[in-house]
């Protein structure tokens, strides 16, 4: 018979891996393992209880917020202050990063990023819907931290992960030694070690881009699509397209099949779209640990320099063959704009 190894035995087996943390990462990780057992909760009985459809707000982004969004963004932070080991939170749903000035988490060592509730939109009509974290260690060794200290590199992080509320729920994470995945049993209330050591396959058949924009994408965009509907028994062409609307669901599909996931800038976000902090670096992270590769069309997405809490950035993720071959039309697009 097969042992089952919980969220919390396996971070404990693993908090060897990080001699400069006594203990502190690993309750972290605990922490919000906990806030994503509370929001799975919700969000399996959204449809029974008045907490689906707009809570009649916007987002720091400007969007409308769902009330799922905001009661995620609330557990969230409170998981995180009532644990102790967080000093700020930057939440995509908040302007600003908050301070957790309790006695007991003014000094503690990281910093956590996170997008509450990534796809909400989709909670109405039973879309998988997901959370995406970043833990960073804090920069200031000593006083109050403060924004300096979230705006670091995406190869600062120190662990990055997501949960996806679907059919079954999921927490994969990562600290820098390869992907893990667990699987939410409710019969016991513990996520329990399912994708051990989770590789992204080297190529796929699946490419994952919101085909409705496709007059606004970039012309390297455009003959990558194209590309992908060609047929070439070689490589596996034509692709099949899958869309779901909701970052976590696409990249933990092409996670496990393979594939790539592509969100770039368009004539109206001529920056991207998607959060560099919330959702690109966490993202990122995990992708390459899994095998993977993660890119804006031209650099590194890890390496980018963060200047804003709310930075946006074009990204082209997943299967490193697949994403190599779109950087190359991007970098034919660079090429002829130079040109000309």
């Amino acid at each position: 018979m097969t042992k089952t190894i919980t969220l919390g035995q396996f971070i404990i087996e693993r908090q060897a891996d990080f001699p400069y943390a006594k203990g502190e990462l690993s309750r972290l990780l605990r922490d919000i393992g906990i806030a994503a057992k509370i929001v799975n909760r919700e969000v399996n009985k959204a449809g029974l209880m008045d907490i689906l459809g707009q809570a009649g707000s916007t987002n720091i982004q400007g969007e409308s917020q769902q009330k799922l969004d905001v009661y995620a963004d609330q557990q969230f932070i409170a998981a995180l202050k009532s644990g102790g080991e967080c000093c700020i939170v930057a939440s995509e749903e908040n302007e600003e990063i908050i301070r957790l000035d309790s006695d007991i988490s003014k000094n503690a060592k990281y910093i956590v990023a996170i997008d509450p509730l990534d796809g909400s939109s989709n909670i109405d009509v039973n879309v998988p819907v997901g959370t995406i974290f970043s833990i960073y260690r804090r920069r200031t060794a000593s006083g109050p931290a403060t924004l300096h200290d979230v705006l670091q590199k995406g190869t600062e992080q120190v662990a990055a992960g997501y949960i996806i509320y679907g059919s079954s729920t999921m927490l994969v994470y990562t600290t820098g030694k390869g992907v893990n995945g667990f699987t939410l049993d409710p019969s016991i209330g513990e996520f329990c070690l399912s994708h051990p050591n989770l590789k992204i396959p080297e190529t796929g058949t699946l490419y994952s881009i919101n085909e409705g924009n496709y007059v606004h994408f970039p012309q390297g965009v455009k003959d990558y699509i194209k590309y992908c509907q060609v047929e070439d028994a070689a490589t596996r062409r034509p692709y099949a397209s899958r869309y779901i609307g909701s970052m976590v669901a696409d990249i933990h599909r092409n996670l496990i099949k393979g594939g790539i996931f592509i969100y770039p800038v368009t004539s109206s976000a001529p920056n991207g779209k998607l959060r560099l902090v919330y959702e690109c670096n966490p993202m990122a992270f995990i992708i390459e640990q899994a095998g993977g590769k993660a890119t804006n069309g031209s650099s590194r997405i890890l390496d980018l320099d963060v200047y804003e809490l709310h930075q946006r950035a074009p990204i082209f993720i997943g299967s490193k063959a697949m994403v190599s071959v779109a950087e190359q039309f991007m970098q034919n697009t660079y090429e002829r704009i130079r040109q000309n």
